[in-house]
């Protein structure tokens, strides 16, 4: 059993790949945007993982989305709709919860395969 950790940390680590599957979280680094700046910016940022673990968004297999306000549900779906593969739609999950910054207005967590 391999497990290989992207970039570890004391706390955390940026990725990990087990059975050729990645698993990634994702936030923003451009929090003074709205809603839809902010999840394109995290988006970007799982293409940028991706391609770096030699996946795309159209393997992604799950989505776990964090609102920080529901009222922000519409604003995310616009910028989650623009992205995603057309007929390649990962099973989503999509919840209200108290993130960590309070600048943060969205965080995503993917699960991937890998070629």
């Amino acid at each position: 059993m391999t497990i290989e950790r992207i970039d570890p940390d004391t706390r955390w680590s940026e990725a990990v790949i087990h059975n050729n599957v990645v698993y990634y979280t994702s936030v923003p680094e451009k929090l003074d945007g709205d809603i839809i700046i902010q999840t394109a910016d995290t988006l970007a940022a799982i293409d940028v993982m991706l391609g770096r673990v030699g996946s795309d968004k159209s393997k992604i297999l799950d989505a776990t989305i964090f609102l920080a306000d529901k009222a922000d549900f519409a604003g995310m779906n616009q910028a989650w709709d623009s992205w995603v593969v057309a007929g390649s739609a990962p099973v989503r999950c999509t919840v209200q919860a108290a993130l960590m910054k309070p600048e943060y207005k969205v965080e995503i967590k993917i699960v991937a395969a890998i070629d």
